[in-house]
C-alpha cells in the first residue's frame, strides 16, 4: 500500500515522464541493446541495495553537466533508476528534454531487489 501511494506521488508529480516497471525493464535488459542509467551516488552503488550490472553511474546532481557522456546512446532507450524512483524521473524528465529517449524505472532499486532481480554488490565482486 505504502509502496503504491509512493509510485502513484512520484507519477503525479511529473505525469509526463514515461515510466517502466522494474521486471520490464530487465525483460528490456535481456531482449535488446538498452542503457540502464544509474544516477544515485557513488556511496549508494557500493551500498546494500547494489547496482544493475552493466549500469553506467551517472549521479543525477552531475547529469547535466555530463550529457555528453551520454551522446553515443542517443538511438538506444535509457531507462534511469535510482534508489526509489524519484531522482530517475528527474533525470528521464532531462534526457527527454534533451533528445533522448528515457525511461524512469518504477521504484528503484528498492522495487528491484525485492523482484529478487540480480544486482551486483560489493560483497559479489
Amino acid at each position: 500500500m505504502l509502496f503504491s501511494s509512493l509510485i502513484l506521488m512520484i507519477t503525479l508529480q511529473n505525469p509526463s515522464v514515461p515510466t517502466i516497471d522494474v521486471r520490464e525493464a530487465f525483460q528490456q535488459m535481456q531482449k535488446r541493446d538498452v542503457l540502464m542509467l544509474d544516477v544515485r551516488t557513488l556511496a549508494e552503488w557500493n551500498g546494500e541495495l547494489g547496482h544493475v550490472e552493466n549500469a553506467v553511474l551517472i549521479p543525477v546532481q552531475e547529469l547535466a553537466a555530463r550529457l555528453d557522456e551520454l551522446e553515443k546512446y542517443k538511438g538506444k532507450t535509457i531507462l534511469a533508476i535510482c534508489r526509489s524512483g524519484n531522482r530517475s524521473g528527474r533525470a528521464a524528465a532531462l534526457l527527454n528534454q534533451r533528445g533522448f529517449k528515457a525511461f524512469n524505472v518504477a521504484g528503484g532499486m528498492i522495487k528491484w531487489n525485492a523482484e529478487k532481480l540480480p544486482v551486483v554488490r560489493e560483497d559479489n565482486q
